[in-house]
């Protein structure tokens, strides 16, 4: 009887299970993610100041299993064509050099769609009641491998998605394959005017993850997620709602190699690398270490007769502890003083300017702030240093690092050599213009038609800044940069008029060095050359017969003393229309004033 009970129970627990699993299965999973989600990271912690940290993080909100599910319910999925995985490929592995530049085009795009909300509202105040905060912030998560770039600009609407991120897959194909074949065999330049069709600076994110989540909110649409692993896209409306108010947050899910990118120290050193001077604040979410006073709980079982104190002269015992605050660090506090007028910035911010753009603790020798305008427009901020490193002509003629090229305050490249020739290395600053193509090809910028120009324009400014240094501070420079100078004389045919003004020499007339200018200020009437005498030193020179019976007649001779002096002098044909003589070297004639014939080496005497 007891064994018919047990079954009958048995098959009543059995029947009930059955049932519940037929009808009941979709509200257990229900349960179980909401439970998931529900619970949250705010539902664990106890500190009110931590969770509104959080919020204020601005939570990429993950999207839940069902909300996921419901995008992929509701989302177009578009499929790109045939050959673009093999032109993502291209543009990944051949377009870009450097993987960390991902970060720099990011930041970029961001910057744009801020100065594009910005630029609204000069017309239309209401477009920033959505969001008044115009920003850039970064915020990695190491244990999901994701980085979060969130800017407050413009937005994209889901059309705009899927036509500014999707240009690959409209325009891309086999004209655009077809067409890098062609760049490739036709060179750079070709390159540039090409990738200036197609938006794929914003794909350079796929050098490091190996998914690419966007959601974005446009004031004149609700907000929409774009996603892509690179083979293929798709977009919806996010069923979350318009948590961002206004702007666009893009999620890299890194590769696993790309994990570096995560560190605090990484990004900011890249963000002081490319992206210190963009207009806008640019934060990262971190955390600090802070020492703070804590007071002291007192043992219950204290001794009582401690305790019986005068209430006036009581103070709270306190303890210092460390303790670790989250907080938004502000990256890019340095200001693009180049892009303010001359007029209005002091000579103590160029100075301060000058040490933290080299590092150098002595204030530069002279400066050089100007806007160029013309064919391209840019502005210029150019140093010379006091002191030229030791090993500079150990270097001479290899890339330099010295000028910083910046295309609307983003930092492109400081290292190629087109900005400056090698003679003028040296000189230190910022180049800035707002002409020069900002696109995917920056790493070839520097074969662009503009920079010829910007070059040519830089090399006037520069000479002419060496030409007004003072003639206190000139004799300094000299001692440091002569031979920089000599060396444009020689390789530089289109400034060597200008370089032979800067010229110095060691003379007859005096023991200071001379100008070719005071030189020829000081020819006789009928004098038709410049003369010189090389040699080892001073003395050994002014020893010279030649030199001697030359001065005896009351001419100047130039005392060539350094070894690039004499090959300098042989490439200038002439200076104000007189031309050089070698007084050892070859047989001239003299000119008096009573037109009197004097052979200085004796072919015919004197009447």
């Amino acid at each position: 009887m007891k064994y018919f009970l047990l079954l009958g129970l048995g098959i009543l627990f059995l029947s009930g299970w059955a049932h519940a699993q037929e009808e009941g299965v979709g509200t257990v999973e229900e349960v179980t993610v909401d439970v998931d989600h529900g619970a949250s990271r705010e539902g664990s912690r106890t500190d009110a100041e931590a969770v509104s940290r959080e919020e204020e993080a601005i939570s990429p909100g993950e999207l839940s299993v069902a909300q996921m599910k419901e995008i992929r319910e509701r989302a177009k999925n578009y499929t790109f064509q045939t050959e673009v995985n093999r032109m993502m490929k291209l543009i990944i592995n051949s377009l870009y050099r450097n993987k960390e530049i991902f970060l720099r085009e990011l930041i970029s795009n961001g910057s744009d769609a801020l100065d594009k909300i910005r630029l609204l509202s000069l017309t239309d105040h209401n477009v920033l009641e959505s969001n008044p905060d115009l920003s850039i912030r970064i915020k990695a998560e190491p244990d999901k491998r994701q980085l979060h770039i969130i800017d407050s600009g413009i937005g994209m609407t889901g059309a705009e998605l899927v036509n500014n991120l999707g240009t690959i897959a409209k325009s891309g194909t086999a004209d655009f394959l077809s067409k890098m074949q062609d760049v490739e065999k036709g060179g750079a330049q070709e390159m540039n005017d090409m990738i200036g069709q197609f938006g794929v600076g914003f794909y350079s994110a796929f050098l490091v993850a190996e998914r690419v989540t966007v959601v974005s909110k446009h004031n004149d649409d609700v907000q929409h997620v774009w996603e892509s692993d690179a083979n293929a896209f798709s977009v919806a409306a996010d069923p979350r709602g318009n948590t961002l108010r206004r702007g666009t947050h893009i999620t890299l899910h890194l590769k696993e190699e790309a994990a570096d990118y995560l560190q605090p120290d990484t990004i900011r050193s890249l963000v002081k690398k490319y992206s210190q001077f963009i207009n806008f604040p640019i934060h990262l979410w971190a955390s600090r270490t802070e020492t703070v006073e804590e007071p002291v709980e007192e043992s219950a079982d204290a001794d009582e007769d401690a305790q019986v104190e005068d209430a006036a002269e009581e103070k709270p015992e306190t303890k210092k502890t460390e303790k670790t605050v989250w907080d938004w660090e502000l990256m890019n506090d340095n200001k693009p003083i180049w892009t303010r007028k001359p007029a209005d910035v002091a000579e103590d911010e160029y100075t301060q300017f000058y040490k933290s753009l080299t590092k150098d603790s002595s204030p530069p020798l002279a400066k050089a702030h100007f806007v160029a305008e013309g064919e391209v427009t840019f502005r210029a901020l150019l140093f010379v240093p006091r002191v030229q490193p030791a090993d500079s002509f150990n270097r001479y003629g290899t890339k330099t690092d010295h000028i910083k090229l910046y295309v609307r305050r983003v930092f492109i490249t400081d290292e190629f050599n087109e900005l400056m020739p090698n003679y003028l290395a040296f000189i230190q600053g910022i180049v800035d213009s707002d002409d020069l193509p900002l696109n995917v090809s920056r790493e070839t910028l520097q074969q662009h038609k503009l920079i010829k120009i910007i070059k040519k324009k830089l090399v006037r400014k520069a000479l002419d800044m060496l030409k007004k240094i003072s003639d206190e501070e000139y004799e300094h420079f000299w001692k440091e940069y002569s031979t920089n100078i000599k060396l444009g004389v020689m390789e530089d045919p289109s400034n060597r008029s200008r370089l032979a003004k800067l010229l110095r020499f060691h003379s007859s007339h005096s023991d200071q060095m001379t100008f070719l200018s005071d030189y020829v200020k000081r020819m006789k009437p009928n004098q038709h050359h410049l003369y010189y005498i090389a040699g080892a030193s001073r003395a050994e020179v002014e020893k010279s017969p030649f030199a001697e019976r030359l001065v005896k007649r009351g001419y100047e001779v130039l005392y060539l003393t350094e070894a690039v002096d004499e090959y300098c002098l042989s490439s200038l044909p002439e200076y104000e229309g007189f031309k050089f003589q070698n007084i050892a070297k070859e047989i001239f004639d003299l000119e008096e004033s009573k037109c009197t014939q004097l052979s200085f080496y004796g072919i015919s005497q004197p009447t």
